[in-house]
C-alpha cells in the first residue's frame, strides 16, 4: 500500500510538471553574434532572467553568425516550415522584410497605453530605420554609431593634446601625419565588412544624404558624395597616413590595441572589448566633421515574424519589452559598448556609475544628436553591395571616385527602377 501511494504521488507530480511544460509558450529567436566578446553568455543570462520572471514562456535562442547569416538562416527555417516568432536582424533589412511579407508591425501587437508609451520611449535616431509608412516594424536593441578611438599615449608622444581629439577632416589628416611613423599609421578606417556604412559617415559629414526617406532613390553621384570618397581615398594615396588598399573590419580592433594605428573608426559595439584589451590610455570621440558632425546608426532591431499565434505574439512582445527595459539596456551597454537604446537607460544607477568611471561610454549616446538612419533602400542587399563595391574600387585605385560613384548610381537606379 505504501508503494501504491508513493507511485500515485509520483505520477501526480509528473502529470503536474507535464501540465506546466505544456502550458509554456515556446518562442524561437534567431540572434546574430557579430562583434567580439562573450556576448552569447550575456544574452543567455538575460534570457534566464526573463524565464524566471515569466515561467510560462520558454525562449529558444539560435545564434547564427553575423547579420546576413542570421537573416538567411531565419528565413530558410521559416520557409522550410520551422516556425520562428522573433529575431534580431539588421535594422536596414526592414524594407526587404516588409516586401517579402515576413514581419508584422509592433503597432499590431500592442494594445495598452503602457505598451504605446513603451513604443515611444526610445531615442528617435534609433527608431528611424524601423519606422516605415507610419508604422513601427523594428525595435532597437543591439544598436551603435561609429566613433573615433584614439591612443592618448601616442598623442602625447607626438606632441598632441590627449584630451583634444580631431574635430574636423583637416585636423584628422594633420594629426594623422604627426602620428604616422615606421610600423604605425596615423588613422585606419575599415573598408571590408561594412564599407557602405563607413562611407555613409563620410558622406553625411560632408552634408550629403545617400538615400531618400522612402528608400526608392540614392544620391551616389552627387558632388558632395564624390568629394567624401575622394577624402577617404586621399588619406592613403595623398597623405600617406593610412594603409593603401582595403583595411579589414574584423582585425582592425586588434591593430589598434596592438599599437599599429593611433586612431581608428569603428563601431561603439567594440568599446568594451577595446577597454579589456588595450594596455594604454585611450579616448573615444565624435567622428570629425567637414560640413557637419554625423554618423549613421547601426546594428540590429527586434522583429516579429508573421505567422505567430496571438499567444506567441503576446509572449514575444513581453520578451522584447523585457530585453529593452532600461535596466537591461544599461546592462547590455556596459557588457558590450552598444548604445543604451532609451534615455531612461542612462538614468539607471548602473549606467550612471559606469559612465562616471568610464566617460567614453557616453560618446555614442551623445553622437545620436547628429546621427542619421543607416543606409537602407528597397532591394537593400543588392544596392548596398553596389555601393560597397564602388567604395572599395576607389580605395584600391581601380577606379577614380568619380567613375566609381557614377557607375554605382547607374546600377542602383536600375535596381530601384521598379520601386519608383
Amino acid at each position: 500500500m505504501k508503494n501504491f501511494w508513493k507511485g500515485l504521488v509520483a505520477g501526480t507530480m509528473f502529470l503536474a510538471a507535464s501540465g506546466i511544460a505544456s502550458a509554456q509558450t515556446q518562442l524561437t529567436m534567431y540572434y546574430p553574434i557579430a562583434v567580439g566578446g562573450a556576448l552569447t553568455k550575456v544574452i543567455d543570462g538575460m534570457i534566464d532572467e526573463f524565464q524566471k520572471a515569466n515561467p510560462t514562456i520558454k525562449v529558444n535562442a539560435i545564434y547564427a553568425g553575423n547579420y546576413d547569416e542570421t537573416r538567411v538562416r531565419a528565413l530558410s527555417a521559416i520557409k522550410g516550415g520551422q516556425p520562428a516568432q522573433l529575431s534580431v536582424l539588421f535594422s536596414i533589412d526592414v524594407y526587404d522584410l516588409i516586401e517579402q511579407g515576413l514581419i508584422v508591425p509592433f503597432d499590431d501587437a500592442i494594445s495598452t497605453d503602457e505598451e504605446r508609451a513603451w513604443l515611444k520611449s526610445f531615442y528617435p535616431a534609433l527608431m528611424k530605420n524601423g519606422e516605415v509608412d507610419g508604422k513601427t516594424w523594428g525595435i532597437p536593441f543591439q544598436r551603435s554609431t561609429i566613433v573615433l578611438f584614439y591612443n592618448k599615449d601616442m598623442f602625447k608622444e607626438a606632441g598632441l593634446d590627449p584630451n583634444k581629439p580631431p574635430k574636423t577632416w583637416a585636423e584628422m589628416a594633420a594629426y594623422a601625419k604627426k602620428l604616422t611613423k615606421d610600423g604605425r599609421y596615423g588613422v585606419m578606417v575599415p573598408s571590408t565588412g561594412y564599407p557602405y556604412w563607413m562611407f555613409q559617415a563620410f558622406a553625411i559629414q560632408n552634408g550629403q544624404e545617400l538615400m531618400s526617406d522612402n528608400g526608392k532613390k540614392v544620391h551616389f553621384n552627387a558632388p558632395a558624395t564624390i568629394e567624401a570618397l575622394k577624402y577617404w581615398r586621399d588619406l592613403a594615396a595623398v597623405h600617406k597616413v593610412m594603409p593603401e588598399g582595403t583595411i579589414e573590419w574584423g582585425t582592425l580592433r586588434q591593430a589598434f590595441t596592438q599599437g599599429k594605428t593611433a586612431m581608428m573608426w569603428h563601431t561603439t559595439g567594440n568599446l568594451t572589448a577595446v577597454k579589456k584589451e588595450a594596455k594604454f590610455d585611450f579616448g573615444v570621440a565624435l567622428l570629425p566633421q567637414n560640413k557637419r558632425y554625423g554618423s549613421p546608426t547601426g546594428g540590429g532591431n527586434f522583429y516579429l515574424f508573421k505567422g505567430a499565434s496571438k499567444e506567441e505574439q503576446k509572449a514575444a512582445l513581453t520578451f522584447v519589452r523585457f530585453m529593452t527595459a532600461p535596466e537591461r539596456a544599461a546592462q547590455w551597454s556596459i557588457a558590450t559598448g552598444y548604445v543604451g537604446v532609451s534615455p531612461a537607460s542612462y538614468q539607471t544607477d548602473a549606467l550612471k556609475n559606469y559612465a562616471k568611471d568610464f566617460p567614453q561610454a557616453l560618446v555614442a549616446r551623445d553622437q545620436l544628436e547628429y546621427a542619421v538612419a543607416e543606409f537602407s533602400t528597397y532591394a537593400t542587399a543588392r544596392v548596398r553591395e553596389v555601393l560597397s563595391n564602388a567604395v572599395q574600387s576607389a580605395l584600391t585605385g581601380k577606379q577614380t571616385p568619380e567613375a566609381a560613384m557614377k557607375g554605382a548610381q547607374e546600377a542602383a537606379d536600375r535596381l530601384l527602377k521598379d520601386y519608383k
